[in-house]
């Protein structure tokens, strides 16, 4: 079976738990796609990066959310939303990248 960058995981999260809470019109609901990706992502963080690294990235990923809002205020919602998530993609590819 291929694997999903963890970076595809953490952007998916963001982008998935907005878009999973506002067409629901529950943001609990949005929240737990939001950690569950959260929590797969920062799972692999650690296997390929080590606890620190999986430490910033997943502490990374919870600014971007809480960032997000503002953000969006100015932007809208969902540019606000896909920024934060290229964001947090683009750091993650950067922490776990493997350089032969």
């Amino acid at each position: 079976m291929a694997k999903v960058p963890a970076a595809a995981v953490a952007a998916s999260g963001l982008v998935g738990g907005y878009g999973v809470a506002r067409w629901t019109k529950k943001r609990p609901l949005g929240g737990v796609a939001l950690a569950a990706a959260g929590s797969l992502a920062a799972y692999e963080w650690n296997r390929q990066a080590g606890p620190r690294a999986a430490t910033a990235l997943t502490v990374a990923y919870v600014a971007a959310f809480a960032g997000s809002h503002p953000l969006a205020k100015k932007v809208g919602a969902w540019p606000a939303v896909f920024a934060v998530a290229g964001g947090v993609a683009a750091a993650s590819w950067a922490v776990t990248r493997r350089v032969p």
